[in-house]
């Protein structure tokens, strides 16, 4: 039996043994854990018996001590059932990740139903802040009633196992069975993700697109289920519904959050329009206005992504200058024959030449790189501390492609992130905000450039010209400005559902309204409610708040050019590269070192000497090409 499958058995007892403690402390992970009964005790959460005199600050103290104890456990333990389910998925393993998540979930809705009775108090700062932190830590919590518990933490499970399940196994002759690899006989999102990238064929595309989406029809009524008992149990916190209790993560207002949002994409918005009004007419030009009109929305399959969030993969189509010399790293990383783990070295060498220590041994005995040949697993790019103590860990299924090595940079901030932060108390064991932690690899990523690649031995003459740094320009942009749309219109649609705006028989057409809206994107075809689409994206399944990525693609420039200054770079903001800066690594570790300790506008001053978010660092970063693209762009009718 393999190591993890007899580590995922033998957390079946201490699942239940936990579950049925949560009515009191919860045991020692090292403790015996007693025989399963025949179902998981549970518990409502308990209010606080009368005290005969106020709580001190030392009861405060106290009971917080108590408190991340416990939680230490509980959320290692769940971690670790989360770690089997994600990398051996069966029915079994996602029971496993349920039970634990419910033990965790009874737990802390109780603890954060006894700190108010600190609520109001005059706490040292570190006391307030955690009482804040306690009342946010779930990122879906669950109601009191313990059937309703069990049924939100099992219908989590559901939706996540379906999404990495989903699958189509092209029929022979099918247009999709070119695309199969030697051995395969289904293609996956990353299979079906793959054919949207490479092929030019409409017919193909469409029914590339449509097989994916046809995976998500079962989920809506699990979703529509989960919204109503995620409610209630932020009800039950004192939130309105889950969408306000996720915008109270800000360190400001719900309501101000929502203005700081739209307030940053008001800086962005123009940017994006050019760019998307260049990209509709090359694409016009590829495949005619019958399927492309002239001022009318892209349809989402023409944009190489399931999701049109990122446009990168069709860049042979809009590339300004044909013949340029370009940085085609893909095929750098096939010729020096680098794999998975080559690409991750690469990657930690970047943090070590800031001056961090390097990933700890286990990491490299642990982490999935690739895929198993021999299970079903998760390939959802994704970067744990299992025991948050140091157990560092990154789940991907990684290839020798531009796109991977951006990922793995990208999931080794978080883990580098931890690395700074993870001596902390485990309530302060986060970024300042979920944002900060998403921009931190890729602020990383942003130095990337050709003179690091020919410094790394990827790239042996620069390239030369103005339109050389263009075409650069423009592969980034469809990275980075294409996603921001996207990136701030999945939550908007949550936040809507969520609020009882949107209710269920509306829910597909609210998400193409808002694709409408913000991206300038159709479906290939009229969608009904027959279909849930929403349920097609990773981040929709398993219940990740998306606003932190919209947020992370605004933070990532304003990151990266307050640490260009630190490294002492003057020149243009798209030509710096703080590999091997000291001076950057230090200002960079102050801020990770502070981890959700201090508001985020503390760790950013750490950073940047700056308070409030900037969007300025994106244009500036983008001037070049924006020059180019309103040249482009005179003469077309711009907009949807």
């Amino acid at each position: 039996m393999h190591l993890r499958a007899r580590l995922a058995l033998s957390l079946v007892p201490l699942a239940v043994g936990l579950a049925s403690a949560s009515c009191g402390s919860p045991p020692s992970l090292s403790a015996a854990a007693p025989p399963p009964p025949a179902a998981p005790a549970t518990c409502a959460p308990s209010s606080p018996p009368i005290a005969s005199t106020p709580p001190t600050v030392d009861d405060a103290r106290a009971f917080f001590d108590k408190v991340e104890a416990d939680l230490r456990d509980l959320w290692t333990a769940n971690e670790q059932a989360s770690w089997v389910a994600a990398t051996y998925i069966t029915d079994d393993t996602a029971a496993l990740k349920a039970r634990m998540e419910q033990a965790s979930v009874e737990y802390v809705t109780r603890k954060v139903h006894e700190s108010q009775r600190f609520a109001g108090m005059q706490l040292p700062d570190d006391l307030a802040r955690k009482v804040h932190l306690l009342r946010l830590s779930q990122i879906v919590p669950a109601p009191s009633d313990p059937a309703k518990a069990t049924e939100l933490a099992q219908t989590e499970a559901a939706m996540l196992g379906a999404y990495g399940k989903g699958k189509t196994c092209p029929e022979k002759g099918s247009k999709l069975a070119p695309f199969l690899k030697k051995g395969e006989t289904c293609l996956r999102v990353d299979g079906l993700g793959r054919v949207l990238a490479t092929s030019r064929d409409p017919a193909v595309l469409t029914e590339a697109w449509n097989r994916w989406h046809e995976t998500a029809r079962p989920q809506r009524a699990r979703y529509t289920r989960y919204i109503a008992l995620a409610n209630e149990g932020a009800r039950e916190l004192g939130f309105a519904d889950l969408g306000e209790m996720w915008r109270s993560h800000f360190d400001m207002t719900p309501a101000e959050f929502e203005a700081e949002e739209e307030r940053l994409w008001a800086q962005v918005k123009p940017l994006y329009e050019e760019l998307h009004c260049y990209v509709r007419a090359r694409l016009r030009a590829k495949y005619g206005k019958d399927l492309v009109p002239d001022h009318g929305p892209i349809p989402v399959q023409l944009t190489g992504n399931m999701w049109a969030q990122s446009w990168e993969e069709i860049f042979d189509l809009l590339e300004p200058y044909k013949g340029e010399p370009s940085l085609y790293v893909s095929k750098m990383l096939r010729a020096k024959k680098m794999d998975a783990k080559a690409m991750v070295k690469m990657g930690e060498s970047f943090f070590t030449s800031l001056g961090f220590d390097p990933l700890p041994a286990t990491f490299w005995e642990r982490s999935q790189l690739t895929r198993p040949r021999d299970r079903e697993v998760s390939c959802q790019a994704s970067a744990w501390d299992v025991t948050f103590s140091g157990d560092l860990r990154v789940m991907a299924c990684l290839e020798p492609t531009e796109s991977a090595l951006v990922t793995i940079h990208h999931e080794l901030g978080h883990e580098f992130y931890r690395s700074q932060y993870y001596k902390l108390p485990i309530l302060f064991q986060e970024g300042a905000n979920r944002g900060f932690h998403e921009a931190i690899g890729d602020t990383i990523a942003l130095s990337v450039t050709p003179a690091y690649l020919k410094a790394r031995g990827l790239l042996t003459t620069l390239p030369k010209g103005d339109k050389s740094r263009i075409n650069e320009q423009m592969k980034m942009a469809l990275r980075k400005v294409a996603f921001l749309p996207f990136g701030l219109r999945v939550d908007k649609w949550r936040w809507d559902v969520m609020s009882g705006k949107v209710t269920p028989d509306q829910y597909d057409a609210a998400w193409w309204t808002g694709a409408l809206e913000y991206q300038g994107i159709a479906p290939p075809e009229a969608r009904t409610e027959d279909d849930f689409d929403p349920a097609a994206k990773f981040h929709i399944a398993s219940s990740t708040p998306y606003a932190r990525y919209f947020l992370s693609y605004i933070y990532q420039f304003q990151f990266h050019r307050a640490l260009c200054k630190a490294a002492g770079f003057t020149g243009p903001l798209d030509q710096c590269s703080i590999y091997e800066s000291s001076a950057a690594g230090q200002r960079l570790r102050a801020m990770l070192a502070l981890g959700a300790s201090k508001p985020w506008q503390d760790a950013l001053e750490a950073l940047s000497g700056e308070r409030q978010a900037d969007a300025g660092a994106v244009l500036e970063y983008f001037a070049p090409l924006r020059a180019w693209l309103k040249d482009q762009i005179k003469d077309e009718k711009c907009g949807w």
